[in-house]
This record gives C-alpha cells, sequence and structure tokens, in this order.
C-alpha cells in the first residue's frame, strides 16, 4: 500500500524548530512562506466569499502555514492546538481544488465521531456556498438508502465514519474514480487500533496518487510513523509537546478527597458561578447517567449524551446545547475531540482522563479559536498524582482554584 513518491517532493524530514513558538515546521520548505492574509493564497473569489461571509477575518497560524501547501498538492501532517481553525484549513484546501463542473466525490474526509462528521460537514458546505459544493456526511445510526440516493445523485465532498464509509465503498455505491484528496481528522485517533484496519481497508480503494492530509490538535508518535504507508514526503507542522497546552485557557483545580464529596463541590459550583454554557466530563457512560440523575434530582437543568444513545437523540442534543436551549452539557469522551460550540467556557473534568491526549482535547472545547476559557478539574484521593503527571508531560501550570474564578469565566 506504500503510496508513489511524488517527483515534485524534495523535502527532507528535519524537525527543527521554526522562530515561530506555537509552529515546528520543516525549515527547507521556504518555498511555502507563511501567507498572512486569505487575499494572498490565490484562491477564487467564490472560496473568499465564503471564507469571509463565515467570519474569518485573517487566518490563523495554521490556516498561514498549511492551507498554501496542500492547495499546491503537498501531502501534510498539520498539528496545531485546539480551537486555531483546523477544520477550515483542510476545508479551504479541499474547496480550491474541486472542479465543481464535476460532480462526482473528488475529496474524501474521514473523522472518528459522527457528531464531529456532521461539524465537518457543515462547514464545507457553508465555505463553498458561493461556489455551489455538494457536501454530504455519511455516518451510521442513519439509512444507508438515503446515503445510496445522495450519493447516487452526484456529491463534491464525502465526510464520513470509517465505517459506513467501508460499507458503501464495499457495495459499490460509493464511486471514487475522480478521488484527487483524502482528509483524516484527528489522525491520532483515526491511525489508533480501533479505526486503523478500517483506514488501511479503504485505501485499498484510493488511487496511488491521491493527496493525504492529517490534521489533530495531537500526533502520536506511532501514528507518525504508520503514515509512512501511504504518504509522499509529507510537509509535517508540529505542534512542541510543551506547547500543546492551550494559551488562553486557565487550569485549575478542586481538592475535593474523596470521589462523594466531588458532587457536593459541583452543587457549590453551580451556586457559585455564572456560566453561559460549560461540558462536564466523565470517564464513562454509567458515570454520565448517574451524575445527570443526580443534578436532575436537585433540580439542575443539564443534558446529557453518549455512545449509548442513538445518532438521533445525540444529534438533537447536541443542537440544543448549540443553539444555548441547554447551558450545561454532560459527556464521555465523545465529544472531547472537534466538537465546536461557541459559547462554551468553561470545561470541568468530574474525573481526569485515562491519557494525557483526551486532557487536552477536553480542555480544548473552552476558548475556541482565541477566545478565554477556563479548565476546572475535581480530584478526588489519590488523583493529585495523577494531576502532577499531567503537568510534567505538557509542561504546564495548573493551579489551586482562586476564589475570582468568576472573573477569569467569560
Amino acid at each position: 500500500m506504500q503510496k508513489q513518491q511524488q517527483k515534485e517532493s524534495s523535502t527532507t524530514d528535519t524537525t527543527n524548530p521554526s522562530t515561530n513558538p506555537e509552529i515546528e515546521i520543516l525549515e527547507d520548505l521556504k518555498h511555502f512562506s507563511k501567507v498572512e492574509s486569505f487575499d494572498h493564497m490565490d484562491l477564487t473569489q467564490e472560496l473568499l466569499r465564503g471564507i469571509y461571509a463565515y467570519g474569518f477575518e485573517r487566518p490563523s497560524a495554521i490556516q498561514q502555514k498549511a492551507i498554501l501547501p496542500f492547495i499546491k498538492g503537498k501531502d501534510v501532517i498539520a498539528q496545531a492546538q485546539s480551537g486555531t481553525g483546523k477544520t477550515a484549513t483542510f476545508s479551504i484546501g479541499v474547496l480550491q481544488q474541486i472542479n465543481f463542473k464535476n460532480r462526482s466525490c473528488q475529496s474524501l474526509i474521514l473523522a472518528p465521531t459522527r457528531e464531529l462528521a456532521g461539524q465537518i460537514q457543515r462547514v464545507v458546505s457553508s465555505l463553498g456556498d458561493y461556489q455551489g459544493v455538494i457536501a454530504h456526511a455519511c455516518v451510521g445510526g442513519t439509512r444507508v438508502s438515503e446515503d445510496l440516493k445522495i450519493l447516487s445523485a452526484g456529491v463534491h465532498i464525502v465526510v464520513g465514519t470509517p465505517g459506513r464509509i467501508l460499507d458503501l465503498l464495499n457495495r459499490g455505491s460509493l464511486k471514487l474514480d475522480f478521488i484527487r484528496m483524502l482528509i483524516l481528522d484527528e489522525a491520532d485517533e483515526m491511525l489508533d487500533l480501533g479505526f486503523k484496519d478500517q483506514i488501511y481497508d479503504i485505501f485499498q480503494f484510493l488511487p496511488t496518487e491521491v493527496q493525504v492530509g492529517l490534521f489533530s490538535a495531537t500526533m502520536s508518535p506511532e501514528a507518525l510513523d504508520i503514515t509512512r504507508n501511504f504518504m509522499s514526503d509529507p510537509l509535517k507542522i508540529l505542534v512542541k509537546k510543551e506547547e500543546v497546552t492551550l494559551e488562553g485557557i486557565r487550569q485549575f483545580y478542586i481538592n475535593c478527597e474523596r470521589e462523594d464529596w466531588k458532587l457536593a463541590t459541583l452543587f457549590d459550583l453551580y451556586d457559585k458561578l455564572n456560566i453561559s454554557q460549560a461540558v462536564i466530563f466523565c470517564n464513562s457512560r454509567r458515570k454520565v447517567d448517574w451524575l445527570t440523575e443526580k443534578l436532575r434530582e436537585n433540580d439542575f437543568i443539564v443534558s446529557a449524551t453518549h455512545g449509548d444513545l442513538s445518532f438521533t437523540d445525540r444529534k438533537n442534543i447536541l443542537r440544543e446545547f448549540r443553539t444555548g436551549s441547554s447551558r450545561v452539557l454532560i459527556s464521555t469522551d465523545l465529544l472531547a475531540r472537534g466538537i465546536d460550540v461557541h459559547g462554551v467556557s468553561l470545561v470541568i473534568n468530574y474525573e481526569l482522563p485515562r491519557n494525557y491526549d483526551k486532557y487536552i482535547h477536553r480542555i480544548g472545547r473552552a476558548g475556541r479559536f482565541g477566545r478565554k476559557g477556563v479548565a476546572l478539574n475535581l480530584l478526588a484521593e489519590g488523583e493529585m498524582a495523577k494531576l502532577k503527571e499531567i503537568e510534567r508531560f505538557y509542561s504546564t501550570v495548573i493551579e489551586v482554584m482562586p476564589a475570582n474564578i468568576q472573573e477569569l469565566i467569560q
């Protein structure tokens, strides 16, 4: 499955950090200079209209570095902090290269969850609105017959979860005769054990010369090693480990001492804080259900979501949260990656996540695209040591919650 080497690629692999403290970039790609304005990216006027109508004024750091190389045909591995515009980065790169006269699938975008796939599809459709893009999300939990109907009518871009996409490919219903680009969002999770085999199977349907883009806030060495099998001399934009923690998000903890004292602590926080919107993370579906029940018993209005709910229920719950009908959402790590809800100013870890990467993705739900946010960790006996490990791993500081916490929550 080794992808053919592109003749025009001449990059050697180096990991010297650039002078930009946010991004580590390959030094020998000087012909891909940082582009600080969308107007200077040689984008079509229709795409520019879509970008500005979406609300972007100037490209973020990752957009300045990654959009132009992808448009020029480079394979790209792009890592950037959560909330810095990765979805728009690859969406713009894809939309610029689509032949809109050909109503065939020219780009396939894969995401690990149904919610994230749906969000990507909405971003692509919005940015490409003036171009007349037809983008469809193919995910589990929906009727296959509906996918078949839409695909047969013709689409430019397909976004989907690996299981549903592989099913449609095996049926012969998703045609890739004109495919030019493949995107893996949340790439480290996509190349993990849960999805790796499906991703490899999907690659069997792709031409060897397909352009590949990998995007994530975290990128494990294992995931980077796997990319050797299907990428051609990719441009790597990588964040150093100690810079992954999110600028603009203040991190605090409350030492509750005992697990069964966390609930009372949460009640106190409700009384003290005026929160626009917040996400509370738990490690298991059972804990989400338990916490939701306890809060509702005490007349708190909360929503809850996890993988045991139907896709329709999950979609409706997330829509209510996005529109502000619900102000507090309790979730497993289902929503830890990529989900963008602009009003979230506070993330509470009712339980510390089981691995370091999930911590970064969780707290990234607050402070999206440069806004301020607060992450608050509730600790039981024994969890302080784990919090210290997270601090050391990311070279960050997580302080005890101050008395003026309300002033820090926008």
